[in-house]
Parts: C-alpha cells; sequence; structure tokens
C-alpha cells in the first residue's frame, strides 16, 4: 500500500513537470514570434497582423507622430561678409532677393562695397530696419506698406513699445511694395521696378564706356556714360521712375537744371537736362508723377533726358526700365 502510495506522487509529480514544460516552451514560441516581426505605423493604421498580435486603429499602439523635414523659415536678419568678387546683384541672387532691398535694408551702404564688410540681408522679401526713437509698429507699417501685427508677431513682439536700436526683420509684399511716409503707395504702378521716365521713348545711349567725347572720364575710362539717354522733343513731360522724396532741384554741373529723387529704397535717381522743373525739395512723389520737362540744359547736345542712377554715390545701371 505504501509502495502504490508513493508511486502515485510520482506520477503527480512528473505530471507536473511535464505540464510546466509545455507552458515554457508555449510562452517561447510566442516570445520569438513578437521578436520576429516588427511593430510598425503602417501596421497599426491598415490592421495588419505582427506574429500572434493583430493590430488595428483600437489596440493601444501608438501611431508615430509625423516630423517636419525641412527647416522653419528664420526670422532674424542674415548677416553677409562681403567678399572679393561680390556685387549687389550677385548677393540679391545668393539669397534670392531683389538687389533693391539689400540696399533698403542698409541705409548709407557706399559704393563699391569693401571686402570685410558686414551686410544685413532680410530672410524674407522685405527689410532690415533699426529702431529709431519715436518708432512705433504702426509708424513703420506705415512707412514699409506692411501690416501691424505682422511687424510684432515676425519679431515677437507683444506690445507695442519698441526699444530704440533693436533690429527688425519686416516682411513686404512684393506685389505691394513700399509705402511713402503718407501712407500711400509710392510704387504703385510697377512694385519694386523703375518706370521708363517717358514712355514709349528709345533709349539712345546706354550706361558703360563709350566713344562719345563729350562724355567725362570715370572708372577708368576716358569716357563713361553714367546713366541712360531717352530721346524726346522739348517740354515732353518726365515722370518719377519710382516713388520717394525729392532731394535736389536745380541747376547742377554737367547735369543743368536737373531734379534729384531719393526713392523708398534709398537709391538716388538723377533726372538732368531738363528744360523746366515740376517740383520742390522734401516734398514726396509718387511712381508715375510728373516731375519736370525734357530740355538740353547743362552738358547736353539736343533736347534729351539723362537719367542717372546712384547707389551709394556711385552710378549704377538702372537694368530694365517697364514701358521703354
Amino acid at each position: 500500500m505504501l509502495r502504490i502510495h508513493r508511486y502515485m506522487i510520482h506520477a503527480v509529480v512528473l505530471a507536473t513537470a511535464m505540464a510546466m514544460s509545455g507552458y515554457t516552451a508555449i510562452d517561447r514560441n510566442f516570445l520569438s514570434n513578437m521578436h520576429a516581426a516588427a511593430v510598425t505605423a503602417a501596421a497599426a493604421e491598415e490592421g495588419l497582423s505582427v506574429g500572434d498580435v493583430s493590430l488595428g486603429r483600437e489596440s493601444l499602439v501608438i501611431k508615430p507622430l509625423s516630423i517636419p523635414t525641412s527647416p522653419l523659415v528664420n526670422r532674424a536678419p542674415i548677416v553677409h561678409i562681403v567678399v572679393q568678387g561680390d556685387t549687389l546683384e550677385s548677393i540679391g541672387q545668393q539669397f534670392n532677393l531683389p538687389w533693391r532691398e539689400i540696399v533698403w535694408s542698409n541705409p548709407g551702404l557706399r559704393m563699391p562695397l569693401k571686402v570685410g564688410r558686414s551686410i544685413q540681408v532680410p530672410p524674407v522679401p522685405g527689410v532690415v530696419v533699426v529702431v529709431r526713437s519715436g518708432d512705433t509698429p504702426a509708424s513703420l507699417a506705415a512707412t514699409y506698406g506692411a501690416d501691424e501685427t505682422t511687424v510684432l508677431g515676425f519679431n515677437g513682439f507683444r506690445g507695442p513699445r519698441l526699444a530704440p536700436g533693436a533690429v527688425l526683420v519686416i516682411p513686404v509684399d512684393p506685389a505691394q511694395g513700399p509705402n511713402l511716409s503718407t501712407g500711400v503707395l509710392a510704387d504703385p504702378v510697377e512694385p519694386g521696378q523703375f518706370l521708363c521716365p517717358i514712355p514709349g521713348a528709345p533709349i539712345i545711349q546706354q550706361f558703360g564706356p563709350t566713344s562719345f567725347a563729350v562724355e567725362l572720364p570715370f572708372g577708368g575710362y576716358l569716357h563713361f556714360h553714367t546713366g541712360i539717354d531717352l530721346l524726346a522733343g522739348y517740354g515732353t513731360p518726365i515722370v518719377a521712375a519710382a516713388g520717394g522724396k525729392v532731394t535736389a532741384a536745380g541747376d547742377a554741373p554737367y547735369f543743368g537744371t536737373r531734379v534729384e529723387v531719393t526713392d523708398s529704397f534709398g537709391l538716388v535717381e538723377i533726372y538732368a537736362h531738363m528744360l523746366q522743373v515740376n517740383v520742390a525739395v522734401g516734398q514726396e512723389v509718387q511712381q508715375g508723377k510728373t516731375i519736370g520737362f525734357v530740355g538740353s540744359t547743362g552738358l547736353s547736345i539736343g533736347a534729351h533726358l539723362h537719367f542717372q542712377l546712384e547707389v551709394g554715390g556711385m552710378p549704377t545701371a538702372p537694368g530694365p526700365l517697364i514701358g521703354c
């Protein structure tokens, strides 16, 4: 009897061991299946099976968040250090901006560009501005043709007070352009572009070196034409190529009767050999406004307009003129 009882105990122990061995094998098989396949976002999204586990929208597997792959827009001014060979045009091309905005963001810029000089460049179409005493978001917005909330929001300001000396970036809609101080559009016809001062007039002399002996030496050349000449009859109206403020009017050596307009980007436009001036110093003029009439005063042979553009006191080619 005792022997039978002992056999029964051995049988129970053996059965228990076999059962535990089976459970271990099941667990190992389950875990190996789980490690054999990766749990992917696609599985969670589409309801696929991974090993012995079914995944779906109602499961506890959390879909990964989308991470941006492109950098956020930089809102700080870009500082460019001038290197050998840099020009306003090349810098503008490098940052995909019109070169007029480079001048706009650097008042007092002198030409030619000096190697090693730092230049402020806006990271978006617009202008870099150093706040002066008395400037407010509203006044800056009115000057540059932007919205006041844009001035504050783009630069991270929570209130209307601006500290003198603070550097701001003011985005400007290139389809609208800058404003005059009165708040009206400076360039309503072709924002950011120069109009032909005499619409439809032929250009009879281009900017650059010339064999025309009447032209003065410049830039190492014996004769150099520092602007473009437009042919027109006496008394033909001359309009402002871009909106700005009249900074000179009257007689000047070589130019004769002339008008100078410093436009909203800080470029100086000179209209020379006039018969008569139609504006006064300090007056703001909008693009397309009549500023005078064609003549042949000063160093001139026959009626025509000499149109000259200066950047930092240096004559430069104005580029295409809308309407010439």
